[in-house]
């Protein structure tokens, strides 16, 4: 499904493959790459965890690497039965070196650049750019989606304090 009224960038409207994942729908598996290059289903290498999935345009940028930090850095304080995992179109390589640069260990980074599976199971592809919006799902550990949130610009940064709140409150 393609829709192109409601997003803008700039002053623009674009078309965003997918529909929006809504909350108590059962979160769609996905095999994305790791930085080795090896294929993960993203749910199942993470079952009986409750699962932070921020979906984000690029790595290399402003927005992105503040969010991917905060979460990185929020993830020392959270239970080990929650996992953060972060999804850009970005080749594995690039998020690898943005990792090392970054002092980035506690939140794992996966690569949609090949199908853009997640992209599109999740509502995220922006197709003229084939990136990602900016958004945030919490996946119980019975893989039920407790909390989405849509970021309605690409700057635009997620309300930290109430997907970590979510996240705990489905342990």
């Amino acid at each position: 499904m393609e829709r192109n009224d409601f997003y803008k960038l700039g002053d623009k409207f674009v078309t965003i493959v997918g529909n929006d994942i809504e909350v108590g729908q059962a979160a769609p598996e996905v095999s994305l790459q790791a930085n080795d290059w090896s294929m993960v289903d993203m749910l199942g290498s993470t079952a009986g965890k409750v699962r932070i999935l921020a979906a984000i345009p690029s790595i290399s940028t402003g927005v992105c690497d503040t969010e991917t930090r905060r979460f990185n850095e929020a993830a020392a304080e959270l239970s080990d039965d929650i996992v953060i995992i972060t999804v850009s179109t970005d080749l594995p390589f690039t998020q690898k070196s943005w990792c090392a640069a970054a002092g980035v260990e506690q939140v794992l980074l996966l690569s949609d650049h090949q199908q853009a599976e997640f992209a599109e199971k999740y509502g995220t592809l922006i197709k003229e750019r084939r990136i990602n919006r900016r958004a945030v799902f919490v996946v119980d550990r019975e893989g039920k989606v407790v909390y989405a949130d849509y970021m309605p610009q690409l700057g635009d940064q997620p309300d930290y304090d109430a997907v970590l709140a979510a996240a705990e409150g489905a342990l």
